[in-house]
């Protein structure tokens, strides 16, 4: 479409980057910033045989594990990828509704998302389709470490190497950066269902103890931990759930020095991907690294003492981006708004 026509559709679409994760879905649209975060879960009612979106994001949430028969709270994303495209789907749908209100009867706006670096063309596929049926003109797809290097302000155009590690719900992205390309990236698939999965077993195996993923995901933000406590206890923590021996709900306490090695495993796979990483560098990215220091951003940045950890464990400098939780979104707007990095926008 040319001339006059076009320029109308433009007036009116604002264009929007979405960063699609496992555990927070955020979008940003153009000129207004971050307008909406909220969980990546949908629940599903079944009446009669006919399943309708119930809730979708914060209502949807408070659901997870709590749900009678007919309703069943889902997570489309697992891994970062899309484990369930249809319900994926309505999902993007809703927050796009959400975020422009009623009045997108004749927009269509350009889409941005961010996917894995170690997802596979279908599952690329998958999230370019879920957004092309919610109503996207163009789809353009970005890849996540390098979203996250540009919302940490890393200086990504410029020939320097600079490491960032990305710690979200379903993957971990550790990648080399340099001249608005990845020099080199590994994904491993551990994140923050991870941890909490290891915080459930824990819990059962040493407390015989079954607790939920919301109360254990609950733990790890509140008492989350990556390296012993200097007093090898920590805080004390009262954790209720139901006893496996008499079948009974009743509570415990248990240290921080428990959660930290529940969480050494998970943890431990993290720094062996940063290691595996580094050991892949150049040798003149790794002398740029050296000076420029390892940043981390995604929600798992926020364990407490994960830098430090991770610090001692390389011997690199590192950091905590400023927003970690936001910078992928925040890094995906910007490369949808500036015309410097227009160069990595994949489109899919």
């Amino acid at each position: 479409m040319a001339g006059p026509f076009s320029r109308f559709f433009k007036l009116g679409s604002q264009n929007m980057a979405i960063d699609l994760g496992t555990a927070n879905t955020l979008v940003y649209v153009q000129d207004r910033g971050i307008v909406l975060n909220e969980p990546s879960v949908v629940a599903i009612e079944t009446l009669n045989g006919v399943k309708k979106v119930k809730a979708v994001g914060d209502d949807a949430k408070m659901m997870m594990g709590k749900t009678p028969d007919n309703i069943e709270a889902i997570r489309p994303l697992r891994d970062g990828v899309i484990a369930d495209i249809e319900i994926a789907e309505e999902m993007i749908k809703h927050f796009i509704r959400k975020v422009h209100g009623k009045k997108n009867l004749f927009r269509y706006p350009e889409i941005v998302i961010c996917v894995p670096s170690g997802s596979t063309s279908v599952e690329r596929r998958a999230i370019r389709d879920a957004a092309s049926n919610a109503g996207a003109s163009q789809v353009y797809l970005i890849l996540e470490p390098m979203a996250a290097a540009i919302g940490a302000d890393m200086p990504v155009t410029e020939p320097v190497g600079s490491m960032v590690v990305d710690i979200g719900g379903g993957t971990t992205e550790v990648a080399v950066l340099s001249l608005r390309g990845l020099a080199y990236t590994t994904s491993v698939r551990v994140g923050g269902d991870k941890m909490d999965e290891s915080i459930v077993s824990y819990v059962r195996r040493h407390h015989n103890l079954l607790i939920g993923d919301a109360t254990a995901e609950r733990i790890k933000k509140d008492y989350g931990i990556a390296i012993m406590p200097a007093d090898g206890i920590g805080e004390t923590i009262h954790i209720k759930g139901r006893d496996l021996v008499n079948g009974v709900p009743k509570e415990i306490t248990i240290s921080q020095a428990n959660i930290a090695e529940a969480l050494a495993e998970p943890i431990g796979q993290i720094i062996e991907g940063v290691r595996i990483a580094l050991e892949n560098t150049a040798p003149e990215l790794a002398a740029d690294i050296v000076d420029q220091g390892i940043v981390l951003t995604g929600g798992g940045a926020l364990i407490q003492g994960l830098d430090d950890y991770l610090r001692e464990e390389t011997g690199l400098p590192v950091s905590v981006a400023e927003d970690p939780l936001s910078c992928v979104a925040l890094g995906t707007g910007r490369a949808m708004e500036d015309p410097i990095y227009r160069g990595v926008l994949m489109s899919a």
